[in-house]
């Protein structure tokens, strides 16, 4: 049957409380397998978040995925209650809203970030991909890498959707008829990134400077 998403988060949920018991103050699972946008070659993003993380914690919980099937799918995020708790807020927005929880609650978490938050989560994501396509053009020139920066991308479309419309809308597919003009055009160009298809009527330059032009205009927007 290969591999089955819901029979594996079972496994390791079970595995998590064996392993922490009542420590475990929340569990969720991320990304492409949490939006159902996922394909066979997807890790799976799990989220575990105990009362304290001790550096013990991470030797227990390494050694609990390595028992457990489809080990090399498995990644995501550890931390400690306190930590996320005091987590830089523009990460937190998108943190939150993308995490669907198999135990405990982030909407505590998740209420103390505010417009300000996500508009500095806009601009700091904005800033980051246009460094990157900046870098990979005049250094790496790597389509791989152009990938990635479209994948970040699509965070800050779903951020600044919200941003404008106070509405976040999960799948790329969903959004996408949302959107329109210079913002859906990234998307659509992220979209055939994540299904392997690739852009090959047009250059790495090409698709990158469309990055670096997309996110030009945010920066100088969200800094006004």
């Amino acid at each position: 049957m290969g591999f089955q998403i819901y029979e594996w988060l079972e496994k390791y949920a079970e595995a998590v409380e064996q392993t922490f018991g009542y420590r475990v103050w929340f569990l969720g699972v991320q990304g492409s397998y949490a939006r159902g946008e996922e394909t066979e070659n997807s890790d799976v993003d799990v989220v575990l978040i105990l009362d304290k993380l001790l550096a013990a914690d991470l030797r227990l919980y390494r050694k609990m995925l390595d028992a457990l099937p489809y080990r090399e799918k498995a990644c995501g995020f550890i931390s400690g209650r306190r930590e996320i708790e005091n987590w830089a807020k523009p990460d937190l927005f998108q943190f939150c809203r993308d995490t669907v929880p198999l135990k405990g609650s982030l909407e505590n978490v998740l209420a103390s970030v505010t417009k300000e938050d996500i508009r500095h989560a806009v601009h700091m994501g904005a800033c980051n991909i246009y460094h990157g396509a900046c870098h990979n053009i005049v250094h790496e020139q790597q389509m791989e890498i152009t990938a990635q920066l479209y994948k970040a991308a699509v965070f800050v479309l779903q951020a600044k959707y919200f941003l404008e419309t106070q509405a976040y809308i999960y799948k790329k597919a969903e959004l996408f008829v949302k959107l329109t003009g210079k913002d859906r055009e990234i998307l659509y160009t992220a979209m055939q990134m994540k299904k392997e298809i690739g852009i090959p009527d047009r250059s790495l330059d090409e698709v990158t400077h469309k990055l670096i032009e997309w996110t030009s205009e945010i920066i100088c927007k969200m800094n006004n």
